[in-house]
């Protein structure tokens, strides 16, 4: 049954649009900032004018700069813009397709998924000689990793919406797409249990996340998926305000729930997939940030939520990562370890603010 409390909210009024227009162009000019920042900062510190300078193709009196800023940082800081508008409105789906607070775009098994096919590759035994031979390949290209991931979140994605077809209750979805993960976390675990220790260290070390290891050739596959996925969640805005109110309710409006769910479903799998495919698998930015967005802009319409997802996850992410390239320093912290400090103590937040919960949930 849908709630009432949904029910009774109104359209956004014109003030309150007007505000949330002025805080997402305050987070455009902010994304902006950290952006340049980023690429400024690192274990060589590049000067805010000369990186603008660089940027705009004008000439500099130290070349290696120029090498280190299109080569290397500006690439991961590209990246990091991807991954976070992408898992953010990854989240936020999530979030609103369950109605559930803590669903992130993990929830599916999806990310479990690409972790199981890359650990297919890099966990296989060298005795079988085709499987020796794409580990060979992998280790000299990222590309086999990347396909290995894509692949096994697609096998989960298929499972999912197979089950889909045949249930139409969203919290025996979410409970199939928990177990699904779980099966699949079990069987990396089984594969590492019996795989040899080197072949465990390069899998731990791809759990960690990282944004570096992303290149310019990657890019030209990866901007135009995330692209295409949040294009895609963008103009679904009106599918995702109804499914907000429940499935019910939704269904009384006219909104095709099943067509939304798997659309949801599809988009979802796409962002996360193809982050966790290139990055490896980044946690807890999926769950905080929608939550930071509803408190930031204090609305549920998800004309002002999509965006907004996009630019607060986009800033908590190059937030992240200049902590974890340590200015001044050589040494690179996980991603993965400076998301979960940040993004901890927002679910520790979350789950205090009990009336914030329910006020946007039900």
């Amino acid at each position: 049954m849908s709630n009432p409390t949904y029910q009774r909210k109104q359209p956004p009024s014109v003030a309150s649009t007007g505000k949330s227009g002025r805080i997402l162009l305050l987070l455009g000019v902010t994304v902006i900032l950290l952006f340049l920042t980023d690429i400024a900062l690192g274990s060589v510190t590049i000067p805010l004018p000369n990186v603008l300078r660089i940027l705009l193709g004008q000439e500099t009196e130290q070349m290696a700069w120029v090498n280190i800023i299109y080569k290397i940082r500006l690439p991961k800081a590209i990246t990091a813009l991807l991954a976070g508008a992408a898992l953010s409105v990854g989240g936020l789906q999530m979030q609103t397709l369950f109605r559930n607070p803590l669903a992130g775009p993990s929830v599916l098994g999806v990310t479990a998924g690409a972790s199981l096919g890359v650990a297919i590759v890099m966990l296989s035994s060298g005795t079988v000689t085709s499987l020796y031979a794409i580990q060979q390949l992998a280790q000299a290209s990222g590309w086999i990793i990347v396909l290995a991931s894509t692949l096994g979140a697609a096998v989960v994605l298929l499972l999912i919406l197979l089950v889909s077809f045949r249930v139409n209750d969203n919290i025996v979805l979410l409970i199939v797409g928990i177990m699904i993960g779980n099966v699949t976390l079990s069987l990396v675990s089984i594969w590492q249990y019996f795989s040899a220790p080197e072949q465990v260290k390069d899998y731990l070390l791809w759990t960690f996340g990282s944004l570096s290891g992303v290149t310019p050739a990657h890019l030209s596959i990866l901007i135009p998926l995330v692209l295409a996925g949040l294009v895609l969640v963008f103009f679904s805005a009106k599918w995702l305000n109804g499914m907000l109110l429940g499935e019910n309710y939704a269904r009384s409006l006219g909104l095709p729930v099943g067509r939304a769910r798997i659309l949801i479903i599809i988009t979802t799998s796409l962002l996360a997939g193809s982050i966790t495919g290139f990055c490896g698998p980044i946690g807890f930015v999926g769950i905080a940030v929608p939550h930071l967005t509803r408190s930031l802009l204090n609305t549920s319409d998800h004309r002002m939520l999509v965006p907004g997802t996009c630019l607060v996850g986009a800033t908590v992410m190059l937030f992240c990562d200049m902590i974890a390239q340590l200015p001044g320093y050589t040494t690179t912290l996980p991603i993965n370890a400076v998301t979960a400090l940040i993004g901890s103590p927002v679910v520790i937040w979350i789950i205090m603010q009990r009336r914030n919960i329910s006020a946007n949930f039900g």
